[in-house]
């Protein structure tokens, strides 16, 4: 109707084409080719002729239509952006993401996200790796019909994932292993950011201020490896990991169902051999300087460390009492009995046991109290076997009586 109008102004010549043109927002050149158009068509030679027509660079509808029927019986459920990655990296996939986004959403498989809020600036990233990690559980159904908790150990710096496995119930060994095998890994790091958990600190009360003077088993860890404690005080400050924990909720169990997994022990193999390495080529960044902030491990006792230590006094059977059980100290060398000393025992992520007399370690225990047998040591030998620190068995000494009987 606009055009018809200035169409008509021309023709009365109240108008140039420039003038009738520059209103219409077009150049000279396409007023004067629309009108030819509408000369002789009419109204009709004013519609847009690619209307209709198929562009010369789509995707055919085959291609299209096998991409989603890939994603209707395969992947149902999976975001379009863990898709399209699967779909490139096992399927020959070529197309762009948008491409694909767009068109399973059009098919209806994928619905458009909501519009996000206001935008929050993030905490900036530590400078370098090793500065400061973050480590938290998560309680999820990661495959049909279990719920699991994963302990997560990453980098502030890179988002880099160091440590992740699963566990029936997050706490103290869950901790402490997800320590060691940073350290052993990767080196010794500078701090650890945590939740309040009370496996992590002590509380007076829910969601009061922690207690730094009386420490957990795990911050008197890391207080020996000089690794400094921080708590977290809202979900907010633990923000990368708990955007790195949405990306695992999503993309994990997926992968373990598509992979047929149901056990613990197979899902922690996959997670350490396939997916995480996969996830950090995918997800981490470099850090915002060059450089390391991890330092390398020299001690030999990390083990000694990364455990639960109580203090016990021996009883007059020469026995230890630890959580209902009886740790019976064998015979000893260089002392005739233990009773009424303070001794200290040490319990280990995986169960196991034992009891040390200041540095020296008096004897090792299975998860139920049985005493670890270690080998006899060779006559000519007087000192522990090499690469124990657990003494040697050694035979009491014949009495007086039984020598002077023996030389009579």
């Amino acid at each position: 109707m606009r055009f018809e109008e200035l169409y008509g102004r021309r023709q009365r010549r109240e108008l140039t084409m420039v003038e009738a043109a520059e209103m219409l927002g077009i150049t000279e050149r396409t007023f004067r080719r629309w009108s030819g158009r509408y000369d002789t068509e009419g109204v009709e030679g004013l519609q847009d002729r690619r209307l209709g027509r198929p562009s010369a660079r789509a995707v055919p509808v085959d291609e299209a239509l096998r991409m989603v029927t890939l994603y209707e019986t395969r992947y149902t459920g999976w975001t379009v952006k863990h898709f399209h990655e699967q779909w490139h990296t096992e399927h020959g996939g070529t197309h762009s993401y948008s491409w694909t986004k767009k068109t399973l959403q059009a098919a209806g498989q994928v619905t458009r996200a909501t519009r996000r809020g206001a935008h929050r600036k993030k905490r900036p990233r530590k400078p370098l790796p090793g500065m400061m990690l973050h480590q938290d559980g998560s309680t999820h159904e990661w495959v049909s019909g279990c719920q699991w908790d994963l302990i997560v150990t990453l980098d502030d710096a890179t988002t880099e994932i160091y440590s992740a496995f699963f566990v029936e119930e997050e706490g103290t060994m869950s901790s402490l292993q997800g320590v060691r095998e940073v350290i052993e890994t990767k080196g010794l790091f500078s701090s650890l950011y945590t939740d309040r958990g009370s496996h992590y600190w002590l509380t007076e009360e829910a969601g009061g201020k922690v207690d730094k003077s009386r420490p957990t088993q795990v911050h008197r860890a890391l207080q020996q490896l000089g690794v400094t404690l921080i708590p977290a005080y809202s979900p907010e400050a633990r923000g990368r990991s708990e955007r790195a924990f949405r990306t695992l909720q999503d993309r994990l169990p997926k992968e373990l169902a598509l992979a047929g997994i149901t056990e613990m022990a197979t899902a922690n193999q996959y997670l350490t051999t396939r997916f995480l390495p996969a996830y950090n080529q995918r997800f981490a960044v470099p850090a915002p300087e060059a450089g390391t902030a991890f330092i390398p491990w020299i001690g030999t006792h990390l083990a000694e460390i990364l455990c639960v230590q109580e203090e016990r006094v021996v009883a007059k059977d020469n026995t230890v009492h630890y959580h209902r059980q009886r740790l019976q100290i064998p015979q000893d060398p260089h002392r005739f009995h233990y009773v009424k000393v303070t001794v200290r025992v040490h319990e280990y992520p995986d169960g196991t046991l034992a009891v040390f007399h200041g540095p020296r370690c008096l004897a090792r225990y299975h998860a139920d109290g049985r005493l670890i047998e270690t080998r006899r040591a060779h006559p000519s030998r007087t000192g522990p076997t090499h690469g124990s620190d657990v003494p040697p068995v050694v035979h009491p000494r014949p009495t007086v009586r039984a020598t002077i009987s023996a030389r009579g």
